[in-house]
């Protein structure tokens, strides 16, 4: 079997930037959600797919906020999209599919740690991470888990994720925390971009590879400086990659076989009256 597992905080931050905005006859915009079960809906159609669970960032904050102050809050969320985050919960559970809501972690620690839980499990073929979040390209292992960016058609696995960062999956914590990732309010060490990072880490493996002696980086006159602001922002710079390495101990009840779609419940066609997409509905071919 393939897994699917799908980033639902990405997916509804798509369908509010993406698709025009909709308005529930009582007046709420749930245009959002209603373009998350569109695309949760195209999934199912495939007949490949028959395994899959959505994890939600259900109040943005985690516990990596207790260590940075700059961690990304929900503090600059648009309000329409907000108030639908309980409500992208309740369609994508009426749906038949496995929601993991997420409090103390993250949607990418959920994700994260079903990879990691059912990737050696002897029934899964492949899982396919439903992102092209840099961070959940750390999970890629070969061929075996991929993440696939859905709305540009790629599948990334343990060669693409080398191609694009120019590091492996297990460098790419390290990576992030030298070069920052601005989504997550993650700085970085200054001077340190992308190709900096990924010429050393490809030579030393992590942060704590990289050699005093810079005659041995092979970056020309920048080593000294780099080396300068690395020296000041190493602890920091452990603290950014300990933020981007995602957790895979979240306590998931779920097994594989509870994964499986087995198709939308009863309430998931008062839930499309609701929002006012009773044609929905209407495309659902199997019901529990």
């Amino acid at each position: 079997m393939l897994l699917h597992l799908l980033d639902g905080t990405y997916e509804l931050f798509r369908g509010f930037y993406g698709p025009p905005p909709k308005t529930a006859p009582d007046g709420r915009e749930v245009g959002a959600t209603v373009a998350l079960l569109r695309s949760l809906m195209a999934l199912l159609a495939e007949p490949s797919v028959t395994h899959l669970a959505v994890a939600f960032d259900s109040v943005v904050e985690s516990f990596r906020n207790d260590m940075l102050e700059s961690y990304k809050d929900g503090a600059g969320i648009d309000p329409k999209l907000k108030e639908q985050f309980p409500l992208a919960e309740e369609a994508v559970a009426s749906l038949g599919i496995v929601v993991w809501p997420m409090v103390e972690f993250e949607a990418d620690d959920a994700i994260g740690t079903a990879a990691v839980r059912f990737k050696d499990d002897p029934d899964v073929k492949q899982v396919i991470i439903c992102s092209p979040d840099k961070d959940l390209a750390q999970l890629v292992e070969g061929k075996k888990v991929v993440c696939w960016d859905r709305r540009r058609e790629i599948v990334y696995d343990e060669a693409g994720v080398i191609s694009k960062y120019g590091v492996p999956p297990a460098s790419i914590p390290d990576y992030l925390g030298l070069v920052g990732d601005a989504a997550d309010g993650i700085p970085g060490v200054p001077a340190w971009g992308a190709k900096t990072a990924a010429t050393l880490l490809t030579k030393f493996g992590h942060i704590e590879g990289i050699p005093e002696d810079i005659e041995t980086w092979g970056m020309g006159g920048r080593a000294k400086r780099l080396k300068a602001n690395l020296d000041e922002h190493r602890d920091l710079a452990r603290l950014y990659r300990e933020l981007a390495t995602l957790q895979t101990d979240v306590p998931l009840k779920e097994k594989l076989a509870d994964l499986e779609w087995r198709g939308a419940r009863a309430e998931f066609r008062a839930f499309c009256e609701t929002v006012g997409t009773p044609d929905l509905a209407d495309r659902v071919t199997r019901w529990l």
